[in-house]
């Protein structure tokens, strides 16, 4: 595909998108890794632009520029860092997969520092995700860790298995290896979304504390 192919691709799957307001991105491609340049009106809708960038046909990269402008275009009003913050803690508290108090965060001029350890990923990718919910949020950096868990010595099989039956993904192009708690993914996919869904098998493999996602998407 060209660039300008992938670019019109991405600008009619954001313009689709009742999420994002398309008329205030810009978008860029060269040799198919797009640029997202220009203003959102929370951190929810830069998340969604990235997100729904990667997974049009073409795309080999996204570069999120976008800007998070909460006093423009009629979007929410930015609020106080302590009032974030507090609206944080009780999104935290009230996640059903967050930990109780394992997840400790920080503000500052709107950005939001997630820091602590959890047991699975799942748990902390919920936590970034409860936090980026938020009017208010400009931004999040997860620095959350995993606890050390025992590493089955047959956890690359398990993987590969899990990989296997899995609808979405063809598991031949795939290989994987451990070394202790990290898993590596090798190989190629066809898409965005299904170089995601592999990465997301790893992280479900029990002691797997680390993944290393080599997987080239190959069109």
């Amino acid at each position: 595909m060209s660039d300008l192919d992938v670019r019109e691709g991405v600008r009619s799957a954001l313009d689709w998108s009742p999420k994002i307001d398309a008329s205030r991105i810009a978008v860029s491609v060269d040799h198919g890794a797009v640029s997202l340049t220009g203003q959102v009106g929370g951190y929810l809708e830069k998340w969604d632009a990235e997100r729904i960038a990667k997974q049009v046909y073409g795309v080999t990269g996204v570069a999120n520029d976008l800007q998070v402008d909460y006093d423009s275009n009629g979007a929410a009003t930015a609020i106080r860092d302590s009032d974030l913050l507090q609206r944080v803690l009780q999104s935290l508290k009230w996640s059903f997969e967050v930990p109780s108090g394992a997840v400790k965060p920080v503000v500052s001029d709107g950005w939001v520092t997630l820091s602590g350890k959890v047991k699975w990923n799942f748990q902390r990718e919920a936590a970034e995700s409860t936090v980026r919910n938020l009017s208010g949020v400009k931004g999040v950096t997860d620095e959350i860790t995993l606890e050390p868990q025992p590493t089955p010595k047959d956890v690359d099989k398990r993987i590969s298995d899990a990989l296997s039956r899995n609808a979405q993904l063809d598991a031949r192009r795939i290989t994987v290896s451990t070394d202790g708690g990290t898993a590596v993914l090798d190989g190629s996919v066809s898409s965005w979304a299904e170089r995601d869904e592999a990465e997301t098998a790893a992280w479900s493999a029990p002691g797997v504390n680390m993944v290393k996602n080599n997987l080239q998407v190959n069109y």
